[in-house]
């Protein structure tokens, strides 16, 4: 199993923090951001992570590495150099499918999630399930009162509900989500989901 770490953008809001610092290597707790991510997927058996940079990017590789200390081999999908700025989630995800392979974790760099444990049994039922995408939902914050999406009784995400959470940038997903968009391509993550919705093709749940 593989996974994706989100790390391109400019952390508007953290800023002056972030003038200097990518998010993701904000020191949380003892240690970067980041790095929370990386205990948790080697934890869980993951062996390959890509991490996607484009603010203060040269930054990563100096402070992570190739990934040995946790056990993993990190590769590293450079958008600010190859491709002039942050593609968006969507944009980065599509130009690192090729060592992804075909399904993945996907989780943005810049949120804490102490005990998400990234379980291989939620791999292997997605693996054999309809869905492209499996989010997991919580509860909305102060911030963002009307949330994402709700879940109906079946365990998919839909965009009308009485309850609606906030998606906590954490997901399951399948190459095939992100067919059709080339390399380089600039694209947020919400079209491709509300996408998969409309099918009946993204699941959730609440964590």
């Amino acid at each position: 199993m593989k996974a994706i770490i989100l790390a391109a953008g400019r952390g508007e809001r953290m800023r002056p923090l972030t003038d200097h610092t990518p998010k993701p290597l904000l020191m949380v707790r003892g240690q970067p951001l980041i790095a929370w991510h990386l205990q948790a997927l080697a934890a869980a058996g993951v062996r390959q992570v890509v991490i996607n940079t484009a603010w203060l990017e040269e930054q990563f590789p100096a402070a992570l590495g190739d990934g040995s200390r946790w056990g993993l081999q990190i590769t590293y999908s450079h958008e600010g150099r190859d491709h002039g700025g942050a593609l968006e989630t969507a944009g980065g995800i599509a130009t690192a499918l090729a060592p992804l392979g075909p399904l993945f974790w996907v989780v943005s760099g810049d949120v804490f999630l102490p005990g998400f444990a990234f379980e291989p049994a939620a791999v292997q039922r997605f693996k054999q399930g309809p869905t492209l995408a499996h989010l997991w939902l919580v509860p909305n914050a102060p911030h963002h009162p009307q949330g994402d999406f709700g879940i109906d009784d079946q365990g998919l995400a839909v965009a009308d509900a009485p309850q609606r959470h906030t998606w906590a940038s954490v997901g399951l997903f399948k190459a095939s989500l992100f067919s059709g968009l080339p390399p380089g391509t600039r694209l947020p993550l919400r079209p491709l989901l509300d996408a998969a919705l409309a099918q009946r093709r993204l699941g959730a749940e609440l964590w």
